[in-house]
């Protein structure tokens, strides 16, 4: 793997281990919330009295409101430091996923989800810039896949968590557990950052309007070819899986007949799958190279949709959402390892607009998926999905690699 660090950069110190375990934490409780609500949906559409497609609302709200804030969370983490920004944004999560929990009919909870959306947004790009900031480029993407098990583990514990609700316990508290997640972690994040050396806890010094300032990060971040290349291969694998991704629970469920905690359990182990590569991922990166994992992550993760899709029994999901995992993580952690080295000068606003079109992509993919169930049905949208994948992943791998040679 080439080091695109210009030579004149220093190279950060280590990071500390604490800090990065803390935010690790954050990301869980940031996954759990994204991924709460997909086995969640067959119940919201039954109490609600709506169709699945108007319930998915609270999946691509969420989706709009976290991509977007992107926008912001990116210049105020390099103005103020991003490890502070975090912790403030986690203790607004708290508060958010605690609105969700009290909303008592479908608008407050898809306004109550916008707005959580939106507060956890600064939590992932913001971790992952600051890690950009003190760990060297050479040993970055071993350490990102480590901070990502909190992530990982929060999606499964989602997928979990929401399809145990909705069959034992309601919609209210797996929302306000997560809001409990977050004021613990918030709290913990804000002392530990008084505490960071002078070199974990840089800013940015700026001058001028903050709208003038914001644009001026974007652009610059945009004026690079090989980030556009990035932003644009992140939307599209956004798209192509997440809208796909967020049906997966009900499909099982219409299916097989399988309850929505059965469901969601099977799901879970997409999180299995990346718990896989975390801990095969420096082998795999020495093994592979950068357009090696995007190849076979794109290719591994296609078929583990298409055994989904196509599976005639339920069983054929314990492989396909396993092997999920493992593909989309091998595919989605080169691309993040990318985007923390886009813009080194401006890693907050690159990171943020990483994650913005990420999340931008998945509330497109959420959307077109719901349109497309009506008339397909879910076995279908998920086979265009491997396919889409399958597509984008390999288009990536073939730049990645012409760029190093």
């Amino acid at each position: 793997m080439t080091d695109p660090r210009p030579a004149s950069s220093p190279e950060p110190a280590a990071a500390p281990v604490l800090a990065i375990l803390l935010l690790a934490l954050a990301a869980f409780a940031s996954g759990v919330s994204l991924r709460v609500a997909d086995p969640l949906l067959p119940h919201l559409a039954g109490e609600f009295g709506v169709p699945l497609g108007t319930a998915s609302y609270v999946v691509t709200v969420f989706s709009i409101a976290y991509g977007l804030s992107q926008l912001v969370f990116g210049p105020l983490g390099d103005r103020y430091g991003k490890y502070r920004v975090v912790a403030w944004a986690s203790l607004a999560s708290a508060l958010t996923s605690a609105l969700c929990g009290l909303a008592p009919n479908l608008p407050t909870l898809l306004v109550a989800r916008l707005l959580t959306g939106a507060t956890a947004a600064a939590i992932i790009p913001l971790s992952m810039a600051w890690i950009g900031d003190v760990v060297p480029y050479a040993t970055r993407q071993p350490v990102i896949a480590r901070f990502l098990l909190g992530q990982i583990l929060g999606l499964s514990a989602g997928v979990l968590l929401g399809g145990f609700a909705a069959d034992h316990l309601g919609r209210h508290s797996p929302f306000l557990a997560i809001a409990a997640t977050f004021l613990l972690v918030g709290g913990a994040l804000l002392a530990l950052d008084r505490r960071l050396p002078p070199q974990a806890r840089q800013t940015t010094r700026a001058s001028g309007p903050a709208l003038q300032r914001t644009v001026a990060e974007f652009s610059a971040v945009l004026s690079t070819p090989w980030a556009r290349t990035v932003l644009l291969t992140v939307f599209l694998e956004g798209a192509f899986l997440y809208g796909p991704f967020a049906f997966i629970a009900s499909h099982l469920h219409h299916e097989f007949g399988l309850s929505l905690s059965s469901a969601g359990s099977l799901v879970m182990l997409f999180g299995l799958g990346g718990v896989l590569f975390a801990a095969t991922s420096q082998l795999m990166v020495r093994r592979l190279g950068e357009a090696g994992m995007t190849a076979w992550g794109a290719g591994v993760l296609s078929l583990s949709l298409l055994l989904v899709a196509a599976g005639p029994r339920w069983w054929w999901a314990v492989p396909g959402c396993f092997l999920a995992g493992l593909g989309f993580y091998m595919l989605h952690n080169t691309l993040q390892t990318n985007a923390t080295q886009m813009a080194p000068e401006r890693r907050g606003a690159a990171v943020s607009a990483f994650a913005s079109l990420f999340f931008i992509g998945q509330s497109v993919g959420v959307w077109v998926s719901s349109l497309l169930i009506a008339v397909t049905g879910t076995g279908v949208v998920i086979g265009l999905g491997a396919l889409g994948v399958l597509a984008v992943g390999a288009n990536f791998s073939r730049l990645r690699a012409q760029r190093v040679g």
